[in-house]
């Protein structure tokens, strides 16, 4: 199956992906964005949990790496995806906060006891989104402080940033990322269905190209916090 085009149109049909070039987003960072997208509005849907996880398990296969190994949930987004995979393989499960609790047992890591570790399992870090990838590259790093063999990140999208390849490729080992929608795809996909029109789909090939840069270049700058 094709995974990508089809969670491109189930995106777009419920609005969990919204392109607007002529009307940017205006992300956390303040930068105005053409593009806005919330995987969570997917869990609404049982079809699209099963599309979502059928391509998660097609992803393990490609990879190789079905060996029994613990799947691990970011917090927040993608702690059902990985429930969702983990149930259906009947895999361990472990979900990563983006930092450890200040209290208690001051765990970073949920799931394990907190005064042991992973001891060199196999892990996979199951995100929503990569965007700049330092979140989700940061999540892989805590997998593997906390003694988990981690060299392997799957997403549902993804950018396709430069900062992101960056993030990856600064950890050691790096770490393999792998999506089952790119944003060419959802390009494509976007324009096929009528989504977007040629002039539209040129703009957000420009944002792909400079994505910090775009909204001044296209009169709409940033908006200081």
């Amino acid at each position: 199956m094709d995974y990508g085009t089809e969670i491109a149109k189930a995106g777009l049909e419920i609005k969990a992906i919204k392109l607007r070039p002529e009307d940017p987003f205006t992300w956390a960072s303040g930068f105005r964005m053409p593009i806005y997208n919330d995987n969570r509005m997917f869990l609404f849907h049982p079809e699209f949990r099963e599309l979502i996880t059928n391509g998660f398990v097609d992803l393990l296969i490609e990879q190789g790496i079905l060996s029994n190994p613990v799947i691990a949930g970011t917090s927040t987004a993608g702690i059902p995806l990985a429930t969702a995979l983990a149930n259906e393989l009947g895999l361990p499960l472990i979900y990563i906060r983006d930092k450890p609790k200040d209290h208690g047992l001051k765990n970073q890591i949920e799931g394990i006891d907190a005064e042991n570790d992973l001891r060199g399992l196999p892990t996979i870090v199951i995100e929503d989104l990569i965007s700049t990838g330092g979140s989700s590259a940061r999540a892989v790093q805590a997998v593997r402080d906390a003694n988990g063999d981690c060299n392997h990140c799957l997403s549902i999208f993804n950018y396709g940033l430069d900062k992101a390849v960056q993030a990856f490729d600064a950890l050691n080992p790096k770490c393999n990322v792998r999506s089952l929608l790119t944003y060419d795809t959802l390009l494509r996909t976007a324009k096929d269905v009528g989504y977007l029109d040629a002039g539209q789909v040129k703009l957000l090939e420009e944002w792909r190209e400079d994505p910090f840069g775009w909204g001044e270049k296209n009169g709409f700058p940033k908006v200081e916090k």
